[in-house]
């Protein structure tokens, strides 16, 4: 891949990013914030609020997944094409407290035709890890940047 490229896919991917963060309210009320995108790649992250927690005093999975499909979602759509969760599994390693910053992040594992495949992983502040995601994509009509550019 040329430098031009490389920064034409950069750009395609931050571009896709910016739409879908714009169309994203789930995740902007949960106070994720995205720390950065890259072709099949994401980084996000979240701090745990009190009324994260569960009836432990511990975050309740269910805000981890969210930030783990979150990431998996910016990851696998960094291509200006439409895609979607087709299925996923997750792997809670470790609890999560009321003001811990969590930190995702999601690579592409493998693309091929319209699935991918994508790991998100989960960190907290003292970099202790607490969360292992795997997620099933599959790519849908439509794109990003185009429907975009033509609202």
């Amino acid at each position: 891949m040329t430098q031009q490229q490389a920064n034409d896919a950069q750009a395609i991917a931050e571009a896709c990013a910016e739409v879908l963060w714009r169309n994203d309210p789930a995740s902007k009320k949960l106070g994720m914030a995205i720390e950065k995108i890259a072709p099949g790649y994401a980084e996000l992250s979240m701090t745990i609020a009190d009324d994260m927690v569960n009836g432990h005093g511990i975050c309740h999975g269910g805000f981890m997944f969210t930030l783990a499909d979150s990431t998996f979602a910016f990851a696998c759509n960094t291509y200006d094409q439409n895609c979607v969760a087709q299925h996923c599994t997750i792997s809670y390693l470790a609890p999560a407290f009321t003001d811990d910053k969590l930190y995702a992040t999601g690579r592409e594992v493998s693309k091929h035709g319209r699935n991918g495949i994508y790991d998100i992983t989960i960190v907290n502040q003292k970099d202790d890890k607490i969360v292992e995601f795997r997620g099933f994509s599959r790519t849908i009509a439509g794109t990003l940047i185009s429907k975009d550019n033509n609202t």
